[in-house]
């Protein structure tokens, strides 16, 4: 029995692309296809899969995913969700569309669209867990499966915004979706982001020093900087709490979760700092 379309999706219709032949996409018996056949299922859980050929492959699996969720739904995020609001006001119209590249669950995509009630939301992630919360997590966000090192299967000048948070960028393809008067806003790490739970758990993901550099390389020739915004705040965790807080990253694979709770490593307290940089097409 066919799938139907969610209702979120449907005003994506005009903007997505084929990614095999960049033709439009059109609704037929609970799939998307394009005049040439090419055909791509809408998941019963609300995305829709527009992936060809060999599939990235994404970290996130079942565990982190439900990690993330309880940790993003103790509000210890906010602060961060609130950046982006305040960022994004006065840079997308009344009628606007967002676009979040490596979207994850859809926390901050939400934020955003609840703060701004005429704009819709296309989170673009490859983890097919994530995007199960990404489909569901706000009446006006749609989802899809895609990998970010790919072209993006929308039209040229698509998006009003693009967000990324704490994901990887293609900068060129930002730069292609977005309209000339549209924004890229990039959240990423400091240095001292968690640097407590770095310093006491050693298997966790080090944050490169050269980060700033190599991104201000990647972006230079697409995109130039209006704007930055540091985020940082002392943030309290319990136990269980900061167990999530490494369960939803990449230090995931490295650390033994059950062994690091009973070695009392745990710190009470992190350091959370980021920059949050809103950038204009060159």
């Amino acid at each position: 029995m066919p799938v139907s379309l969610p209702p979120a999706l449907i005003p994506f219709l005009t903007l997505l692309r084929c990614p095999t032949c960049r033709a439009g996409l059109r609704l037929d018996r609970g799939a998307l296809r394009c005049p040439a056949g090419h055909t791509f299922n809408v998941a019963r859980h609300g995305y829709v899969s527009l992936l060809t050929g060999t599939r990235a492959t994404s970290g996130d699996d079942a565990a982190m995913i439900r990690a993330r969720d309880r940790f993003l739904a103790t509000g210890k995020y906010a602060p961060i969700r609130q950046a982006l609001v305040r960022l994004t006001a006065g840079t997308v119209p009344e009628q606007g569309t967002i676009v979040d590249v490596g979207c994850g669950t859809g926390y901050y995509l939400a934020g955003v669209l609840d703060r701004f009630p005429g704009t819709r939301g296309l989170g673009l992630d490859t983890s097919v867990r994530a995007l199960r919360s990404a489909a569901r997590v706000h009446a006006r966000a749609a989802a899809a499966a895609w990998d970010v090192f790919r072209p993006f299967p929308l039209a040229d000048g698509a998006a009003d915004v693009v967000l990324n948070v704490f994901a990887p960028r293609n900068p060129s393809e930002f730069h292609r979706v977005l309209r000339p008067t549209g924004r890229l806003i990039v959240v990423r790490p400091t240095g001292s982001h968690l640097a407590e739970l770095r310093g006491q758990v050693p298997t966790t993901v080090a944050i490169d020093p050269d980060k700033e550099q190599r991104l201000h390389r990647a972006l230079t020739p697409f995109f130039k900087a209006t704007g930055t915004e540091q985020v940082a705040y002392a943030m309290p965790l319990t136990r269980r709490e900061a167990l999530d807080l490494v369960g939803m990253t990449p230090s995931a694979r490295h650390v033994n979760l059950a062994g690091l709770d009973n070695d009392g490593l745990l710190p009470g307290q992190v350091t959370v700092s980021l920059l949050a940089t809103v950038y204009r097409p060159r």
